[in-house]
């Protein structure tokens, strides 16, 4: 790997010399150019020798330059405690034409000082988008590097989710192989986690705390579980679930009765949830009717502000709004006055890529047809074509990631500036200009070695691939 490793840091031109296991840069704006990106398509790309010397490469000049992983907590409990609050934190899910994408994210934020932005992906979008964590953390990671960002960057293991079918007939089974994905997200740089056990949430049981218990007692016993493998000085910012979305909406007596159980399960000073989500009238990738636009969605503002409120008493940053992207664009204004803490926002930047005018047709009726073939299990009696399409056309992502990170450069370009203009008017409405300067005063990124990250998570299928 040793000649994959100077032959990348080569392509910045001397403005990169290794030192050991660790990189010095002496011209930072050799970053913003054309060598991140090879450095980017090698680490996705490559084969296994290049792309593990391409993404400890961007790894370690993040670390050289401060734009390393990190847990937003520190503000998150910082508003707990009353010292901010008026933004809402986007939480944006990066699915489709990743590398392009979030350099779209960091150009809009650049503009406007925004610093508290959180990236994501959700247990299921890492398999049919075929992003792993370590990828994915070199793709963000070099975006970012490529517009010239200086601030930490936060990634989030979103929706680490147990199945409520799996788990019925094997409990601890399905909770290990969710914390088996938290570790290798955290091992990878993943330092913000939601863990998602809502599911097992049992209406039928006579009392809040009974219907709630089975939720707050494995996400406290996940809890204690990452604060065991997080890395040392970092303090992962883990977030809960109360109702799961597309379901009954929230309310404060059910914050309540998770909050007391699960604090109650935590070991006395052991550092627990920094939000927690709820349900007020959202479903995930909304509901499309089917003439292919959307329905109308009833969101409950009050609820959400109740529960916020609420959240903050037992010292979180409040609640937070999932299923987000594909509410009407009046409505974003609502969360940043509601003081929202974050909301979680995904389907519609998917939607700009498929339906830009820039990705040529021919490309998109070759992923339909590819999901006439392949992907029937998501149409349902009844469904016309365009209700079909828009629900799977995200199952097209992974088997063709590498041929639409392979467009032209100016069809990118044109796709990722309709992508920016969505960004800057969602910042904007969310309240988040300004807010880097929360970012140096409350976020802590302590230097790491790409060496000293946790060898023994990364996945089987790397370890694989290495042998090859």
């Amino acid at each position: 790997m040793a000649d994959y490793r100077a032959q990348l840091i080569a392509r910045y031109g001397g403005a990169v010399r290794q030192a050991g296991d660790r990189v010095e840069v002496t011209d930072r704006a050799k970053l913003a150019t054309e060598a991140t990106d090879q450095v980017v398509w090698a680490a996705v790309f490559g084969e296994p020798k290049e792309r593990d010397a391409a993404r400890w490469l961007l790894w370690e000049l993040g670390q050289a330059t401060g734009v390393r992983p990190a847990s937003i907590g520190g503000i998150y409990f910082a508003r707990g405690r009353g010292e901010c609050g008026g933004f809402t934190v986007p939480a944006i899910n990066v699915r489709m034409l990743a590398y392009d994408t979030a350099r779209a994210i960091y150009r809009a934020a650049k503009a406007r000082d925004a610093g508290a932005i959180l990236v994501e992906i959700a247990r299921s979008e890492i398999a049919y988008t075929d992003q792993r964590p370590a990828e994915y953390v070199s793709v963000i990671i070099g975006a970012a590097l490529r517009e010239g960002w200086e601030l930490p960057v936060f990634i989030q293991g979103d929706h680490c989710q147990v199945n409520a079918k799996k788990y019925a007939t094997d409990p601890q089974g399905e909770v290990e192989e969710v914390k088996k994905l938290i570790g290798e997200e955290v091992g990878a740089g993943f330092y913000n986690i939601d863990v998602d056990t809502s599911t097992l949430v049992d209406l039928s049981k006579p009392s809040l705390a009974e219907q709630q218990r089975l939720n707050y007692e494995r996400c406290a016993e996940i809890t204690r579980f990452i604060r065991e493998i997080e890395p040392e000085g970092i303090s992962v910012s883990v977030g809960g679930e109360i109702g799961e979305v597309g379901h009954k909406n929230s309310t404060v007596e059910e914050l309540r009765a998770f909050m007391d159980g699960y604090n109650a399960a935590l070991p006395a000073g052991m550092e627990g949830l920094s939000k927690i989500s709820v349900q007020t009238g959202t479903s995930h990738g909304g509901v499309v009717l089917p003439d292919g636009t959307m329905a109308q969605v009833k969101l409950d503002l009050e609820a959400l502000s109740a529960l916020s409120v609420a959240a903050r008493q037992y010292g979180m940053s409040g609640a937070v709004q999932h299923g987000a992207s594909t509410l009407p664009q009046d409505a974003f204004g609502h969360f940043a006055r509601l003081e929202t803490a974050e909301i979680h926002l995904a389907t519609n930047f998917q939607s700009i890529v498929f339906d830009s005018q820039a990705l040529p047709a021919e490309l998109r009726q070759r992923m339909y047809a590819w999901l006439d073939e392949n992907a029937q299990s998501e149409k349902k009696a009844g469904d016309t074509p365009e209700q079909f399409y828009y629900k799977a056309r995200k199952k097209a992502i992974g088997p063709f990631k590498r041929e639409v990170w392979s467009l032209p450069a100016g069809v990118r370009a044109q796709i990722a500036a309709e992508l920016e203009q969505m960004f800057g008017f969602l910042f904007d409405q969310l309240k988040v200009g300004g807010t880097a300067g929360l970012v140096r005063r409350h976020v802590r990124a302590p230097d790491q070695s790409h060496a000293s990250l946790r060898r023994e998570l990364v996945t089987a299928q790397d370890d694989a691939d290495a042998g090859e």
